[in-house]
């Protein structure tokens, strides 16, 4: 278990979950140097909304956002988000990523991430059928009004059944791989 998850399970006896999602994600190093911002998360972490506003901190050589700021304020969430979504018998990694970048970025960016109960019902029955599976989630970085796309990010998500998962593991580590 790693330190922010041990910290999530005493942090969830004091403050509901979506709260402490918010707060702990905006107050954590790793997060805070991206310069985004959780500004919204729904009480079932179905919905989160992020806020990168442009800043001396995260201007490039031509004034605008720089790119890594873009994909850092957008790259942890889907994942964890899904981690706290799914019950502890399964397994969620960052598998890959693909950023394009559509236009500078001079203004404050938003990005929204989400997922329905009908996709976590789907994903929970792939899983089970297949042991595990490959999801891919797409966020965009917007103007406020969410009209104007400025960088677009596709997330290869890794969700395995947390027995297999281990299985698996330990055979590798037989064969020595």
């Amino acid at each position: 278990m790693s330190f922010y998850q041990k910290l999530t399970a005493v942090g969830t006896q004091f403050i509901s979950k979506h709260k402490l999602f918010k707060h702990g994600f905006n107050l954590s190093p790793m997060y805070r140097r991206s310069t985004g911002r959780i500004i919204e998360v729904s009480k079932d972490l179905m919905y989160i909304k992020v806020k990168l506003p442009i800043s001396y901190k995260n201007r490039n050589y031509v004034n605008s956002i720089f790119g890594g700021s873009m994909f850092s304020a957008v790259d942890p969430i889907p994942m964890v988000q899904l981690m706290n979504i799914l019950d502890k018998g399964f397994v969620v990694w960052d598998k890959s990523a693909q950023i394009n970048f559509k236009r500078p970025a001079k203004e404050d960016l938003y990005a929204e991430f989400s997922f329905t109960k009908e996709e976590v019902k789907r994903i929970k029955a792939d899983v089970a059928e297949k042991n595990e599976i490959e999801l891919i989630k797409t966020s965009f970085l917007t103007d406020k009004e969410g009209s104007k796309i400025f960088c677009e990010v596709h997330k290869t998500i890794y969700v395995a059944d947390k027995g297999f998962y281990k299985m698996k593991r330990t055979r590798k580590k037989e064969q020595g791989i």
